[in-house]
């Protein structure tokens, strides 16, 4: 009994003085391991007597508890003392500035749509929006499309098995619009549109800004102003602007619009097409219960990374997704 009293106060005693936790352990297993010092009095219990074997086996089973108790405590301890020390060590004074930071930037294709829509708005255009899956009857037939016109076979439009397809632009925005209210009309269908091309100036996904109104009296003659209008506040100088006749489905007459520009690089200055345009066509009018006699409308279609290319002067549309930080630096 001593001994074991003798043995309790010793261990105890280096438990508490113990350091770290590597000491605690070498302390667990020097006393409580398989060839620890209490293990080693209970197996000197075969050597007792009965009466001797009982008092002194709950003596040391008493005696391991209770260092057991003391090394879980003592551990507890030491790790709240390692994880203050470490926590002091590793604090982070949240009032100096950062380091490695960079202040981050709108992508220049977005930089391009918001001003489009800030200056078509200004200008008293609602912001009308639609579905990027649309069926064929709202991307082609609505828009007096053709059966067989080229534009909707499978090289140029991305197709779903059960017939509907990723919309080709967003015209289709403008026949809903009509068709759930009446004139006037005075919205543009900002969005992303989808065509099976590919190379230095076209993606297979790319952005549009459409235009449309419709009302009582409205001319080719406001379409030209308000497209000229915009053109020098997007690019914030003085163009010249022309209309060269073209063709669309859904417009009659319809026109091209080319601007006058500096080429750059020594080339002579020239012209350089941005978008297309044109009266509603009659037959889109009717389709959507607007009589043509009663009201006329124009619409206009332009791409924004076309106008992005010449607003920033890049060269290769790819340039947009290609996920290169040096170039989109710099536009930060």
């Amino acid at each position: 009994m001593n001994q074991v009293t003798e043995l309790q106060n010793r261990a105890l005693a280096e438990i508490s003085a113990s350091a770290d936790l590597r000491q605690l352990d070498d302390l667990r297993v020097r006393y409580l391991g398989k060839k620890g010092e209490v293990t080693a009095q209970l197996k000197a219990l075969g050597s007792m007597e009965p009466e001797q074997r009982k008092a002194h086996g709950q003596s040391v089973n008493a005696l391991r508890d209770r260092l057991n108790e003391a090394i879980n405590d003592r551990r507890a301890m030491l790790e709240a003392e390692a994880l203050e020390q470490k926590l002091l060590s590793e604090k982070v004074d949240v009032t100096l500035p950062g380091r490695g930071e960079e202040r981050g930037g709108l992508h220049p294709v977005t930089l391009a749509m918001d001003r489009a829509i800030a200056i078509f708005t200004k200008l008293g255009f609602d912001v009308a929006t639609g579905p990027e899956v649309e069926s064929d009857h709202y991307n082609f037939e609505a828009l007096n499309f053709p059966p067989h016109h080229p534009a909707r076979a499978m090289h140029d439009t991305f197709y779903f098995g059960d017939g509907r397809l990723l919309r080709t632009h967003t015209s289709p925005v403008q026949i809903r619009v009509m068709e759930r209210s009446e004139p006037p009309f005075r919205i543009i269908a900002p969005g992303k549109v989808f065509r099976s091309d590919s190379d230095q100036t076209h993606t297979p996904m790319f952005h549009q800004v459409e235009g449309l109104l419709v009302g009582k009296g409205v001319s080719m003659a406001d379409l030209k102003g308000v497209l000229h209008t915009f053109v020098e506040a997007f690019f914030e100088r003085s163009l010249a602007m022309r209309f060269r006749p073209s063709y669309f489905p859904f417009t009659e007459p319809s026109a091209e619009v080319d601007i006058g520009w500096e080429k750059g690089g020594g080339a002579e200055p020239g012209w350089l097409e941005i978008l297309g345009c044109g009266m509603v066509h009659p037959n889109v009018l009717r389709g959507c219960d607007v009589d043509p006699e009663t009201y006329t409308g124009y619409a206009f279609g332009m791409g924004i990374e076309r106008l992005a290319m010449l607003r920033y002067g890049v060269t290769d549309l790819r340039q947009f997704f290609d996920n290169d930080l040096e170039f989109l630096r710099q536009f930060q």
